[in-house]
């Protein structure tokens, strides 16, 4: 197989073609490569008067950049970012000179507490750590992301890796060559981190997911490169039982996700939240004074909250209201995990 030379690092133009082209998608490199260079700047505010004077043209573009930004996830830096953060980076350091049995994290949880967030901050982290350390470098792959496919194989997910780094994998391509394509462009692009999201669709309990299970294991052993994993509930799915399973339990620290109680930090979640707000008729301290209510419609889920506040932030502009209600939050549908767990918050929450 052809191993095509690593691209060079380039800024990436944001447009609708290549968002089409799937330049957002965090499991190819383009688009990982944007995702370091972070979001745009959010839109300025004008005044409602000049936005009322505006030409149909000019406040259509200038709406559709406040939708776009509302559009997008906004990612806060919780306690349990920076947890992954500092125990992802000592793991790094710990792995720095060891040449077999490297440690690697395990992110796990229930859905909507985080986990990829965590797992990509820290990724990105690493990434620009790297960069500063090698500014003139245009060769290097510091961080690869893949995530697990549903009814995953061993040849899926060595796919994974080729598809992340751009490698042509051909129906006559064997597994052999595959792998050896994906260490020889990590080993010689300096790969030290591999994050593999949606671990939970791996099921030891069949042929394939063990095999696949040994095929990660084996990337991990020819790669000098700290591995992190994230899932569904790791813990509890039996990933971690058994022999394979009391390999990866062996090797790896388990930080667990959980959805976040009534707290001050709760409140500070609500309160950033509502900073990027970029509405013309929105009273600051709205969303603040609705934290307690919020934590109660979410379940304390840092996905539900964020989907029902950015989902309330575009139907104000759409509607023209230009501000979020109690009403409005109601009006957007949830997640069913966040209906199921919001009774037992609102029962169980204890009030600061």
């Amino acid at each position: 197989m052809t191993i095509p030379k690593p691209t060079a690092r380039r800024t990436v133009l944001r447009d609708d073609r290549a968002d089409a082209e799937g330049g957002l998608q965090l499991n190819t490199l383009s688009g990982w490569r944007r995702f370091i260079d972070g979001p745009p700047a959010p839109p300025a505010l004008s005044s409602r008067s000049a936005w009322q004077r505006m030409p149909a043209s000019e406040r259509g573009l200038y709406d559709e950049d406040r939708l776009d930004h509302h559009a997008r996830m906004l990612t806060v830096a919780t306690s349990f970012v920076e947890q992954t953060a500092i125990c992802g980076r000592r793991l790094v350091l710990l792995n720095r000179h060891a040449i077999s049995a490297r440690r690697g994290l395990i992110v796990c949880g229930p859905a909507g507490t985080g986990k990829t967030i965590a797992i990509t901050q820290l990724g990105r982290s690493h990434e620009l750590l790297d960069r500063a350390r090698h500014p003139h470098a245009t060769d290097r792959i510091p961080v690869v992301y893949v995530t697990v496919p549903p009814a995953a194989t061993a040849r899926m997910i060595a796919t994974e890796f080729a598809r992340f780094l751009g490698l042509p994998v051909r129906a006559r391509s064997n597994m052999t060559d595959i792998i050896e394509a994906v260490v020889g462009v990590c080993t010689d692009t300096r790969t030290g981190m591999v994050l593999v999201d949606e671990l939970h669709n791996i099921s030891l309990t069949s042929r394939h997911g063990a095999e696949v299970a040994d095929t990660l294991k084996y990337f991990s052993e020819r790669l000098a490169a700290t591995f992190v994993y994230a899932g569904i509930d790791i813990a509890e799915s039996g990933l971690l039982s058994g022999t394979r399973g009391a390999q990866i339990a062996g090797r790896f620290t388990l930080i667990p996700s959980r959805p976040f109680p009534y707290s001050s930090e709760w409140k500070g979640l609500v309160a950033a939240m509502e900073d990027t707000l970029r509405l013309h008729d929105h009273s600051p301290g709205t969303l603040t004074g609705l934290d307690r209510f919020l934590h109660d419609h979410t379940g304390g889920m840092i996905g539900s909250l964020s989907h029902a506040i950015r989902g309330a932030a575009v139907d104000a502009i759409l509607t023209g209201t230009e501000k979020i209600t109690k009403k409005s939050l109601q009006a957007i549908p949830l997640d069913h995990t966040a209906h199921t767990t919001a009774p037992l918050a609102a029962k169980t929450a204890t009030y600061r």
